[in-house]
C-alpha cells in the first residue's frame, strides 16, 4: 500500500461527505481536489460551482485560483460572480460549502478577519470574501484546516462565518439555512452534537486522542464509538498524484 500524506487523507475523507448529484461550491486547494476526486471516484453528478461564476464546471487540470480560466472550459454556464451569488447561492440552490479559516471553535464559527481586539489587533486577516455567504446559505458546510491550539481556541477572536454561534437554536433564530456537518483535519474528524457542539468522530491512523486533545483549546468531548479514519484507497492516491496534482502543488507529492 502506497503510503499517504496527511494532505491526501484529508482529501479523501472530504471527498466521502460528496454525494451524487450534490452541487457543491468549490474553493481551490484541499476543497478542488476533493471534489474533483469525488467526481471521478463515486459521484459523476457532482455539480461544481466555483465564485468566479463558472456553473457545473469541469476542469481539465488543476485551477491555481478561482479565476483560473480552465474553469470556464467545458463548464455549463459562466455568469457573473454576483448572479452566482444572488440566483445560485443565496436561493438556496448549493448543497455544499467548504469553508477553512484562521480560527475555529467549538460551536463551528470561523475566524479569518482579525486575531486579536477588532479595532488593534495582533494581526489583521484577509476578511470574509464569501465565506459568511456560503456558511450562511448551503446546506452543509465542510470545514478542513490544519489542527493546532491556536486554530482551535473555545471561542473565536470574531465571528466571519457563522457556525452554530451559540448553540443550534441561535443559528435558527437568525434565520441561517443548514450548518456545519464536518470538521476535517490533520489528525481527526469531527461533527456536531444535537446542542451544536463539536466533538470528534474519528481520529487518524497515529493519532492519539491526547495528540488531539493537546491540539484543541477547550476539553472536546469524544463521541461514544470514535474509530479510526479511513485511509486513502491506493486508486485515491494515484488519481491525485498522477492526475489532479501531479506536480504536489497541494499535496506536496509529484510523479
Amino acid at each position: 500500500m502506497t503510503a499517504h500524506t496527511d494532505t491526501e487523507l484529508m482529501i479523501s475523507r472530504a471527498a466521502q461527505e460528496l454525494q451524487n448529484g450534490d452541487t457543491v461550491l468549490v474553493g481551490v486547494g484541499v476543497p478542488n481536489l476533493a471534489c474533483n476526486l469525488a467526481k471521478q471516484m463515486h459521484a459523476p453528478n457532482l455539480q461544481m460551482i466555483y465564485e468566479s461564476g463558472t456553473i457545473d464546471s469541469n476542469p481539465s487540470k488543476l485551477p491555481l485560483s478561482i479565476g483560473d480560466p480552465v474553469l470556464a472550459t467545458n463548464a455549463r454556464s459562466i455568469v457573473p460572480m454576483d448572479v452566482g451569488f444572488r440566483r445560485y447561492l443565496q436561493a438556496g440552490r448549493i448543497d455544499v460549502g467548504f469553508l477553512g479559516g484562521a480560527q475555529i471553535d467549538r460551536h463551528g464559527n470561523i475566524n479569518s478577519t482579525v486575531i486579536g481586539e477588532y479595532d488593534d489587533p495582533k494581526v489583521r486577516l484577509p476578511g470574509s470574501g464569501g465565506a459568511c455567504e456560503i456558511a450562511s446559505n448551503t446546506e452543509r458546510t465542510i470545514i478542513t484546516t490544519p489542527h493546532s491550539r491556536r486554530r482551535f481556541p473555545e471561542e473565536v477572536d470574531f465571528v466571519t462565518s457563522p457556525g452554530y454561534v451559540g448553540g443550534r437554536e441561535n443559528r435558527e433564530e437568525l434565520g441561517l439555512r443548514g450548518g456545519p456537518e464536518i470538521v476535517i483535519t490533520d489528525k481527526a474528524v469531527m461533527k456536531f452534537d444535537a446542542a451544536g457542539e463539536m466533538y470528534v468522530d474519528s481520529i487518524h491512523p497515529g493519532v492519539s486522542r491526547a495528540d488531539v486533545q493537546e491540539a484543541t483549546g477547550w476539553e472536546i468531548e469524544f463521541g461514544s464509538n470514535v474509530g479510526e479514519t479511513r485511509v486513502p484507497t491506493e486508486d485515491e492516491i494515484q488519481l491525485v498524484r498522477t492526475e489532479l496534482d501531479p506536480d504536489g502543488v497541494y499535496t506536496g507529492n509529484s510523479e
